[in-house]
């Protein structure tokens, strides 16, 4: 936050500000720390800039609003705001607006804020915090300067628990204050509210953490690993069980398994080796943590995503996706027609009327397909990438947005040149046309350009939960 820091120095604050970053690192604290700043900058009287950033502590500054876009989304509620930003502050030097996890707001409320964005009233600051970045719409982000929030490092928020309790005379053992540390993954604000549940105890102990957070999720990441690598598919289920009985987080387990999976990645990057499993396997755990969040029995999405990392390239390259089981099924039914047209030949001219009229009366959506347009194409573009394999190949697509269909090609453009190359392969381009030609019943042949080559069309075409590249997903597993 140095640039931050030199703004105040300066005076050279301006009239939006947007935090983002993973939850717990500081956000709120920051923007809070700046509406200080802001709302006594040019008051000299030392005892009414007491008061007012006493009321800020307090909550009661009547110049300080606090909005969670959470429960405050709606375009009414902007509204409202745009109506009283014209009011001058009442106490304090300026007025500040705080809106939490700004990116829950509805579009109108968005295209809403952004008029006020434009053109602020001189007494007016927004902080906008969020801690998913992608969803705030690049209009709202232009209007503002953008400062990045990262997890915090182990060490960093031992130190900073063990700062907190030497001043608050909490008596606890270094290991304790490292388990409270492991547990929160990166979460500052996670770790001291942790630590002031357990500051009624006596002397707080590595135990006493583990029987309120439940059992650590590290010593299991090395078993089920060895398991994953050994293809035991009996001693995962075991594993997960156990981790079901001991109470340990299957988020918090998933994203440490992830770490390992990246080291992995890195391991065979510096060998030289195939990556193609490792990227299977932080495939499969990416699926499982948006799994477990859905999923009304957590513990089934964990399980099935680890019996599937027992799964080598070669046998997840052979299982048929929903796509090609379908192809399966059309094989049989043309067979079945051929037959039939074989026998009318031989029994006549009006038996072959009969059997062809049938044929059209019982398989007509087999050989109807739909037209295949920028738009169709872009509508079903989720069901084709969900349908290709293998995951390696699969996760590569995702990185890719559709730029245009011109002569039977496909062009699709990418931000990674390792995504770009990896589609690119023989094998690869050919299981994407194949998945076109299943969906559409035309072909058309793939061409892969990189972001710089041509101009993107707008990524809003292309807008997807389920449509996350590698990058977007590195960032929000490990901050």
């Amino acid at each position: 936050m140095t640039t931050l820091e030199h703004a105040a120095t300066r005076d050279q604050l301006v009239h939006a500000y947007l935090f983002y970053g993973p939850r717990g690192t500081g956000k709120t604290s920051m923007a809070r720390i700046l509406a200080k700043i802001l709302l006594i900058r040019s008051i000299e009287e030392e005892t009414l800039q007491k008061h007012i950033l006493q009321s800020v502590d307090d909550g009661t500054l009547v110049d300080l609003i606090e909005i969670d876009a959470a429960t405050n989304r709606q375009i009414d509620d902007i509204r409202d705001l745009k109506e009283k930003v014209q009011f001058t502050p009442t106490v304090a030097s300026a007025k500040v607006y705080i809106i939490d996890e700004v990116h829950m707001m509805t579009k109108e409320a968005f295209n809403a804020l952004l008029k006020t964005l434009e053109e602020p009233p001189p007494h007016v600051y927004f902080i906008l915090a969020t801690t998913e970045l992608h969803k705030v719409p690049d209009t709202i982000q232009s209007r503002c300067q953008r400062f990045p929030f990262h997890q915090i490092g182990e060490e960093d928020i031992v130190r900073g628990l063990q700062n907190i309790a030497d001043k608050e005379r909490i008596k606890t053992s270094r290991g304790a204050l490292r388990a409270i540390a492991r547990h929160v993954n990166g979460g500052m604000r996670d770790a001291v509210s942790l630590l002031d549940q357990l500051s009624s105890l006596a002397e707080i102990t590595e135990d006493d953490v583990r029987l309120r957070v439940g059992e650590s999720a590290e010593e299991y990441v090395e078993t089920i690993w060895a398991a994953i690598e050994a293809k035991d598919r009996m001693a995962i289920l075991a594993v997960t069980a156990t981790l079901q009985e001991k109470g340990v987080s299957l988020e918090v387990f998933l994203r440490q398994l992830l770490f390992r999976a990246r080291t992995d990645l890195h391991a065979r990057i510096a060998a030289k080796e195939d990556t193609s499993p490792a990227l299977l396997r932080i495939d499969a755990i990416f699926r499982a943590l948006r799994d477990i969040r859905l999923s009304p029995i957590p513990a089934v999405a964990l399980e099935v995503a680890l019996v599937e990392l027992c799964l080598s390239g070669e046998e997840s390259t052979e299982r048929p996706s929903p796509a090609a089981k379908k192809s399966t099924e059309k094989p049989t039914i043309l067979k079945k027609l051929t037959k039939q047209d074989s026998e009318a030949k031989t029994e006549g001219k009006g038996k072959e009327e009969s059997v062809l009229t049938e044929a059209v009366q019982t398989t007509p959506a087999t050989f109807v397909a739909r037209e295949l347009t920028l738009e169709t194409l872009r509508d079903a573009w989720n069901s084709i990438v969900a349908s290709v394999q293998p995951p390696s190949v699969r996760m590569s697509l995702k990185d890719g947005v559709i730029q245009g269909i011109a002569d039977g090609r496909l062009t699709l453009a990418f931000a990674s040149g390792f995504h770009r190359e990896k589609v690119m392969d023989p094998k690869a381009s050919r299981e994407v046309e194949r998945v076109i030609k299943e969906q559409f019943h035309q072909v058309l042949r793939l061409e892969c350009v990189l972001q710089e080559d041509r101009v993107l069309a707008p990524k809003a075409a292309m807008a997807s939960s389920e449509s996350v590249n590698m990058a977007e997903a590195v960032a929000e597993i490990f901050g």
